[in-house]
């Protein structure tokens, strides 16, 4: 039996059905082994109840996943639902050339739409891409047609001697947040954008304005292999999937509840499901982490200033949980005075009492602000 490795990536092909339909139908041609490429698929994956069947537990790039799961496969499939053809192609492009494996593999875009395409990266998978494309009804591309459609933007190079990298992004519309490794660094104001970063940091969005708060947070970059993403984090309005947990114990005085710190939407927060509360610092951190920690019934108490970029297009948080809005920029500063005052500058702690720990952050936000208002949940 063939050995057929599948990287699925995004949330968008989950949301949708076809993640499963591909992969059902996929195992009439052999044995099917799916990881998830990229981590934004992750809460998808969960919310489909697919966890047993897509493996969620590696926080890898696409290129590393395929990369990984190409060593046991004779044909690897990675399969994608763009918001567009033309990010979609260039997100199999960039992928592809970053893998280091030279894979066997097939890319399915977008297979729900008008456009969706099966594109064989290796000229002698042609058949193999045309059985699947026909099964899906959708059209082969040569990748040829996309390498072509891809290269002459020059998607980044770099100037000598100033050290200065451009980078131009495919398939941007307008009015989109535009993401560096996880941050929102800046609003796109055309279709044309390119990204200028000097020296590691990112100076300039041309055809869009830059989130200054934003490159601060993201620090100093490789340009050309960041990995980049516009619009919504994810689309679909989908009724979360609970998965059950016994809350009980943030209520009963003899247990020990584990708090935790965060301050970087971008890090993983999938590790701290576990917790019992989450602080979070910051407006995107704090809907992300709200929307995905609700799944595992853990609230949060969350630091923000109203700098909202609205990255997911619905979010949710588990009862319990208290947002504090404060003034432009005093976000940051309340939660370095948490990190540093009730965690000791470390990222996870133990209390014995909730609503304690809550009057404890309160009076730092008073002892530093008046002008502040709470949300509960």
């Amino acid at each position: 039996m063939m050995k057929i490795g599948v990287v699925v990536h995004g949330p968008q092909i989950v949301d949708t059905g076809f993640a499963e339909k591909i992969l059902r139908l996929l195992e009439n041609y052999g044995n099917v082994e799916a990881r998830l490429g990229g981590t934004m698929g992750r809460t998808a994956v969960i919310d489909a109840k697919l966890e047993d069947i897509i493996d969620i537990n590696l926080k890898l790039l696409p290129s590393q996943s395929i990369d990984k799961i190409s060593r046991e496969s004779d044909v690897v499939f990675l399969i994608n639902y763009g918001k567009s053809i033309v990010t979609g192609h260039a997100f199999g492009y960039k992928v592809f050339s970053r893998c280091h494996s030279d894979p066997d593999l097939i890319q399915i875009e977008r297979p729900g739409e008008h456009d969706g395409t099966v594109i064989p990266w290796k000229p002698y998978l042609t058949d193999m891409a045309e059985k699947i494309a026909n099964d899906l009804n959708l059209k082969v591309l040569n990748p040829s047609n996309v390498v072509d459609s891809m290269e002459p933007n020059s998607l980044y190079n770099s100037t000598e001697g100033e050290n200065i990298v451009y980078r131009k992004i495919a398939g941007v519309s307008a009015d989109e947040n535009i993401f560096l490794n996880g941050i929102v660094v800046g609003r796109s104001t055309s279709s044309d954008v390119t990204l200028v970063a000097k020296n590691g940091i990112l100076t300039h969005i041309l055809g869009g304005k830059i989130k200054e708060h934003g490159v601060e947070k993201l620090g100093m970059i490789e340009l050309d292999s960041a990995v980049v993403k516009t619009g919504l984090l994810r689309r679909s309005r989908i009724k979360p999937r609970i998965i059950e947990r016994n809350i009980d114990q943030m209520y009963n005085k003899d247990t020990k509840l584990n708090i935790s710190y965060l301050s970087h939407a971008a890090e993983d927060i999938y590790k701290l499901k576990d917790s019992d509360l989450v602080v979070t610092v910051g407006d995107d951190t704090t809907l992300v982490a709200a929307d995905i920690l609700y799944r595992f019934r853990v609230p949060i108490i969350g630091i923000t200033d109203g700098d909202l970029d609205r990255v997911v297009e619905e979010g949710f948080r588990t009862v319990g949980s208290m947002i504090v809005e404060l003034e432009s920029g005093y976000d940051d500063i309340i939660g370095k005075k948490i990190f540093l005052e009730l965690f000791n500058g470390r990222q996870t702690m133990e209390i014995e009492n909730i609503e304690n720990f809550k009057s404890k952050i309160i009076q730092i936000i008073s002892n530093t602000t008046s002008r502040y208002n709470l949300k509960h949940n």
